[in-house]
């Protein structure tokens, strides 16, 4: 009997996992089914472009995993019943029950209203792309002179208002942000930022922590209004509820918690990737929810269930970053070198070349997501009767 690889969710991480685990398994040994809520592989690192009008690449999932023998599975993930191995869906075709030997998740994250009064009634989201898409209409019938607030000052909210601000110089953009601007940075990542902004006509509201969206107005804790005819959330991000609800080890914000294999660390058959896993990279620092974590984790667990699966050695793969690329509209972008565990070095080179250079990390992500492995590889036969694992060394 074969062994059944579950994979839900087809972000960068989920779909990493089993484009990765289907080419290096022998399909005589294991099933991989990789269950998505969409047909489409969506560069989710984008979605602020999509926002302001640009197309993408249409990247259907069929398409990248033509010739690997995995299966794609169009439903939604509605329960997960670690107990008895199963997997509740809901698709076209009514509902279903998945049963898996190993189960990879990965379903991710979505947006994070923090609890903020008016947010799910009043704001607009890039956190997916149909809350891009439905930033893009609203944008598309603004009139010039209105007003675009963008709440929170993370890498989206940065990008999100400056693609905005580029593509839109007729309107008056703004970003809201609960500490200073770019504070994380280096001061030569917060001095470029901040000419960035300034070129682009962005006005920046710091320590502004909003407390309530209306329909025209977003109101700070100390009582501020500040005027917004469309306002854009990008303050936080929040996982899945569906780990939450089962059995498995999770941290306070529902995250599955993981060993350094990506393996659960109450449940041996489940493996959690991307967002949805609480990680930890050098000095026990938890990796941050973003596709510069999630595709290497997937890498990581893929290949430690190639391992435990054949016989073979564990990998012992460090899991760190370099630098934190953030595009500043189309012409311009920032490069923040950083350490492995993700404080920012002096260096931030900024400018047309590191806009390119951003491209290239953008493409580059979803080319490693099509091309999950960068190397000639056999597929490797499961061990039926359980030969003892070699260590990493």
């Amino acid at each position: 009997m074969k062994h059944r690889i579950v994979i839900l969710g087809a972000g960068y991480a989920g779909a990493s996992a089993a484009g990765r685990l289907a080419r290096r398994l022998h399909a005589d040994d294991v099933d991989v089914t990789l269950v998505n809520a969409e047909p489409d592989f969506v560069e989710r690192v984008r979605m602020h472009q999509v926002a302001t009008g640009q197309d993408l690449r249409h990247r259907p999932l069929r398409d990248l995993l033509a010739g690997t023998g995995a299966t794609l599975r169009v439903a939604r993930v509605t329960a997960v019943d670690v107990d008895r191995r199963t997997v509740a869906l809901t698709g076209a075709d009514g509902a279903d029950e998945l049963g898996y030997d190993t189960l990879v998740y990965a379903l991710g994250s979505s947006l994070d209203d923090c609890g903020v009064p008016g947010v799910a009634e009043h704001a607009y989201d890039v956190a997916s792309r149909p809350g891009a898409l439905r930033l893009r209409e609203r944008l598309g019938d603004l009139a010039p002179g209105r007003r675009v607030v963008v709440v929170g000052g993370g890498l989206t909210g940065i990008e999100t208002a400056s693609e905005i601000a580029e593509a839109r110089g007729d309107l008056d953009v703004a970003l809201a942000v609960r500490g200073g601007l770019g504070d994380w940075l280096s001061p030569a990542g917060r001095r470029h930022l901040r000419a960035a902004f300034g070129r682009l006509g962005v006005t920046v509201h710091e320590h502004a922590d909003v407390e309530r969206v209306g329909a025209g107005e977003v109101v700070t804790d100390t009582g501020t209004r500040i005027p917004s005819d469309v306002t854009v959330w990008t303050a936080g991000f929040t996982v899945h509820p569906t780990a939450a609800a089962t059995a498995l080890q999770v941290s306070e914000r529902g995250r599955i918690v993981v060993d350094g294999s990506m393996r659960s660390v109450s449940h041996p058959d489940v493996y959690a990737v991307g967002d949805a896993a609480l990680a930890h990279g050098p000095l026990s620092t938890p990796l941050r929810m973003s596709c510069a974590s999630g595709i290497p984790m997937a890498w990581q667990a893929a290949d430690s269930i190639v391992a435990r699966l054949t016989g073979g050695k564990l990998p012992n793969m460090p899991l760190g970053y370099v630098h934190q690329c953030i595009s500043l509209g189309r012409n311009d972008a920032l490069i923040q070198l950083v350490t492995a565990d993700d404080r920012a070095k002096p260096a931030a080179p900024g400018g047309r070349l590191a806009a390119r250079y951003k491209e290239l990390v953008c493409a580059g992500a979803a080319f490693v997501v099509a091309h999950p492995l960068t190397y000639p590889a056999r597929r490797r036969r499961v061990v039926r009767q359980g030969a003892p694992l070699i260590p990493a060394g």
